[in-house]
């Protein structure tokens, strides 16, 4: 069985580039990890959501600088993959999407990537499910092949109320292999149940499902993503940013349960435009929760 690193403390770090990073004359990713350094991160979520158009060499010379500054690197998919379309051909397709993505993951060392799991459309959500597992199974076997079944594949949980990817569904997916991490995505959980999850008690009841389902080394070590997002009877809307505090979920409950279950996730920040400040503000409720355990 392989062995994966595991952190000794949650990693926080963002999604692709906020707009301060362009707004301070940076302009190329490789200036991510300096950047990253200077704000005391230690992760990026390098964003192949339109298509993975890094090159071979690009990749490798990006992941050995970020390795230089201890940034631990992920890659999110294109969205357009779909595991639960009705059309062969796009299944078929996304299964080439995801061993790009592990492609230019592996390039740039990169331990792990992000998935989108598709929409049930006009079929029930069993039936794709049902879809969804198959497309996986043959999406990991393929990788496998290839050389990559050391990258972590990691099915996110979607904010749209007809979008597959549920906490329930994506426990299921992840099911498929251990290697796989679920991506709770907080902010995506809290608008497809349309405001259910804004609690620390309801948060409590996603890790008790990854906890009972996936067991302690899927739950101390999953991937998430988080913002604030606007959300309507349909589910997500637009991604906000943490001063824009009218908008769900909140974050402190979330850091103080990692604290208090000693949870070691890589936190991926997803706020409009303001990923990186906002990164560090969750890192600084992270250890300010983390130093309150210690001292009770």
């Amino acid at each position: 069985m392989l062995e994966f690193r595991h952190e000794q403390h949650a990693l926080f770090g963002p999604a692709g580039n906020s707009e301060d990073f362009y707004d301070e004359g940076n302009r190329t990713v490789y200036q991510v990890p300096d950047w990253l350094k200077k704000h005391g991160l230690e992760a990026f979520e390098y964003q192949c959501g339109r298509g993975v158009k890094i090159s071979d060499d690009a990749a490798a010379d990006f992941g050995k600088m970020a390795k230089e500054k201890n940034i631990r690197l992920s890659v999110h998919a294109p969205y357009y993959i779909s595991l639960s379309s009705v059309e062969k051909e796009k299944r078929d397709n996304s299964i080439d999407y995801i061993l790009r993505t592990l492609r230019a993951a592996k390039c740039m060392g990169a331990d792990r990537i992000v998935v989108h799991s598709g929409s049930c459309g006009s079929i029930t959500r069993a039936e794709a499910l049902r879809l969804a597992e198959d497309t996986l199974r043959r999406a990991i076997k393929a990788a496998d092949e290839n050389g990559f079944g050391d990258i972590r594949i990691c099915p996110e949980t979607m904010g749209k109320v007809k979008q597959l990817g549920n906490i329930t569904e994506v426990i299921k997916l992840c099911r498929i292999d251990e290697r796989m991490l679920p991506t709770l995505d907080f902010g995506h959980i809290n608008a497809q149940s349309l405001g259910r999850y804004n609690t620390k008690e309801a948060v409590a009841e996603i890790f008790d499902a990854v906890y009972d389902k996936l067991g302690a080394e899927r739950c101390r070590n999953f991937h998430a993503h988080y913002s604030r997002i606007e959300y309507t009877r349909a589910g997500e809307k637009k991604h906000r940013t943490m001063d824009e505090t009218e908008f769900e979920p909140d974050f402190e409950p979330i850091a103080e349960l990692i604290a208090e279950r000693g949870l070691t996730p890589r936190i991926i920040c997803e706020s409009a435009g303001t990923q990186t400040g906002d990164a560090v503000r969750m890192q600084q409720m992270y250890r300010l929760s983390r130093k309150a355990v210690r001292y009770e």
